[in-house]
């Protein structure tokens, strides 16, 4: 895909064009019940920055994306990635050419949950994946993955941005300047955090980096209000409303008169707008009680465990369903960093998100969706083959796994992946 950058003006000088390029964090990307698209031209003329769809260069099989981030690590050797030799070696001391210096792994550990081959392809999965595991053929599994920073944030980084430093855009960001996206009454790009709290390195997860603040991702909540204060506490007749909004507009425009170019006051114009729109369309996306009963079970509502992993995953359908672009659901912290109790660690993390992400898959695959839309599932980085003993407390059946940044497993299914494979691509 070619990009061209819509900020950059011909005659625009040095000073300008590094504000222009440094526009900050931004503010959140919500729209308008107003006529008009979400965004708007300079003033003086310049670049359009808004989410309008874009043509691709070609015709594409994915049409948007569903990213399912497990932060932490998860580990490849006991879910997607299966070692008959580590079996063998469980016990045993890493090879002498295996160099530990951090001094944390005495030996070689197989894994504890069993391997079985899955659907007419027979693709392998770990017994603690039985809900992904049927859905075999239709999965691509990528064991060649790898990171340059051994460090969470480092490693989050390159994973999203594909660079180990921050500040720059995440896929979604890109995803959303690139392509736009086909429903202006919904953001472009939307993340779907736990609700009890953020992932590991927060809001920068789904930043629009260096990129207008207008395509940053726009955080929603599965519990509660999904979007707070999205809905006046005194309701008002719908004539009375359009003025408000009309009068805002002109007023809005005014101020943009005297101030072109600013790219954080036009995403919080476009924000707002946005908003407005959101009223009403917003309400209707996330409002999981129209779901039926069976479709909600399918998703795990109706079980403690899986009901927050599941809300998720079923918001991200109906959201990608009305034209949302990209979508990214995470976890609190970094359940998936199992330095110490790694099957227990590892068996928690897949009882809460296994059955919900299946359901989904089900859900899109029903509904015709599966084919153009693209779902991702993987973390910053693997575990190690090897049992971490951090400060010797770890007990023989209670032990963890490093971080593995030098090569681990992600899988990959929908918009056009072939499925029903695993490949290592050197």
């Amino acid at each position: 895909m070619r990009f061209v950058a819509p900020w950059i003006e011909p005659g625009l000088s040095r000073r300008d064009a590094i504000a222009r390029l440094g526009g900050g964090m931004g503010a959140v990307a919500l729209a308008t019940l107003m006529s008009r698209p979400s965004g708007v031209a300079n003033a003086a003329g310049g670049g359009t920055y808004n989410v309008l769809p874009r043509p691709a260069h070609h015709a594409p099989r994915a049409t948007a994306v569903i990213q399912l981030f497990m932060h932490g690590g998860p580990s490849h050797v006991d879910l997607l990635d299966p070692k008959p030799e580590l079996t063998k070696l469980d016990g045993k001391a890493p090879p002498s050419e295996v160099v530990d210096d951090e001094k944390r792994t005495s030996y070689l550990m197989g894994s504890p949950f069993p391997f079985s081959k899955h659907g007419q392809c027979g693709l392998e999965f770990s017994s603690v994946l039985p809900g992904i595991a049927s859905h075999a053929d239709d999965i691509a599994v990528v064991r060649s993955m790898f990171s340059e920073h051994r460090n969470h944030e480092q490693a989050i980084w390159m994973a999203n941005t594909g660079l180990t430093v921050a500040g720059r855009p995440n896929i979604g960001a890109w995803a959303a300047f690139g392509l736009g996206t086909e429903n202006q009454n919904l953001p472009a790009y939307v993340a779907l955090p736990d609700p009890t709290g953020l992932p590991t390195d927060g809001a920068r997860n789904w930043s629009s980096g260096w990129l207008p603040p207008v395509y940053q991702g726009t955080s929603i909540r599965s519990e509660g209000m999904p979007v707070l204060h999205l809905q006046p506490k005194q309701p008002r007749a719908a004539s009375i409303e359009q003025t408000r909004f009309d009068l805002l507009r002109k007023l809005n425009d005014r101020h943009k008169q005297s101030h072109p170019g600013e790219l954080e006051l036009d995403a919080r114009i476009s924000t707002f707008e946005l908003a407005a729109r959101m009223q009403l369309a917003a309400t209707d996306a996330l409002d999981l009680s129209q779901e039926t009963a069976a479709t909600q079970k399918l998703y795990g509502l109706d079980n403690d465990v899986t009901r927050s992993y599941g809300r998720r995953c079923l918001m991200a359908r109906r959201l990608i369903e009305r034209g949302v672009r990209f979508v990214q659901l995470f976890m609190k912290g970094q359940p998936w960093d199992t330095h110490t109790s790694n099957t227990e660690g590892t068996r928690s993390c897949c009882a809460q998100t296994d059955l919900p992400i299946a359901g989904l898959m089900t859900d899109l695959k029903q509904r015709g969706l599966l084919d153009s839309t693209l779902i991702h599932w993987g973390g910053e980085f693997g575990r190690t083959p090897g049992a971490e003993q951090r400060d010797g407390n770890n007990k023989r059946g209670n032990e963890g796994r490093d971080h593995h940044p030098y090569g681990f497993s992600v899988w990959l299914a929908g918009g056009g992946i072939r499925g029903g494979q695993a490949r290592c691509h050197g």
